[in-house]
């Protein structure tokens, strides 16, 4: 398998996913970045740190532009892995306040910048929004919406419809996750793109089936 994919979305925005192989399986994950004429803008590392910089190298030369900030949606290393070789570059890692505790209390990489609620931020000629909705995949995950593009990037709160199970919930809070997932449906309505942690993007509902997949386990473990 490719270790990079590049996919691009409408007006600058891409993903990029890259693999890791866990117990035989090779896991896709998925992340983003948004090219401004200031600059790249990354949401999410890749899994492994060594895909680090081939995708500095490859967004450099299919763009001619550097990567200038990264912003991580939870603690997990699939988001947060190589953060400190980021800012060894000069590129401005963020992530919220509680990302940063979780990852501090687990030890995993840590963003310089602390983000304390939800903000629009304004990079270049693009908008983009970063969005807690509540506790779900991890107590700390995060949403960002695209405005013009009207894409959201869910990250691990939101399932592929292409995944057959809820997945890891070792973090998970699976009392609050739907709750979560319903205030994100109601503050962005009609995406045109839901990107999720891992697997295909190509169906819009993966909100719904998200729930979906929650309500069964909370069923079948009578939660």
């Amino acid at each position: 398998a490719q270790q990079l994919e590049i996919t691009p979305l409408p007006t600058n925005c891409y993903v990029y996913t890259t693999i890791k192989v866990m117990d035989d399986e090779v896991v896709p994950s998925n992340s983003m970045y948004l090219v401004t004429n200031e600059g790249v803008v990354l949401f999410d590392t890749p899994w492994d740190s060594t895909q680090l910089q081939p995708l500095l190298d490859t967004i450099m030369a299919r763009h001619n532009k550097k990567v200038v900030m990264s912003i991580s949606t939870h603690y997990h290393a699939d988001r947060t892995e190589g953060l400190t070789y980021l800012a060894s570059k000069g590129i401005k890692t963020y992530s919220y306040l509680k990302t940063y505790e979780l990852g501090k209390l687990k030890d995993e990489e840590l963003a310089e910048h602390i983000i304390y609620s939800d903000t629009t931020f304004k990079i270049g000629n693009y908008t983009f929004e970063t969005f807690y909705p509540g506790a779900g995949h991890t107590p700390d995950n995060i949403v960002v919406w695209f405005p013009l593009q009207k894409v959201l990037y869910g990250g691990c709160f939101v399932k592929s419809t292409k995944t057959p199970s809820i997945g890891y919930i070792g973090d998970a809070s699976m009392s609050s996750w739907k709750r979560s997932v319903k205030k994100v449906e109601k503050k962005y309505k009609h995406p045109e793109y839901i990107i999720p942690g891992h697997y295909s993007w190509e169906s819009t509902k993966s909100l719904k089936y998200t729930k979906k997949l929650i309500r069964k386990y909370n069923r079948s473990n009578k939660l």
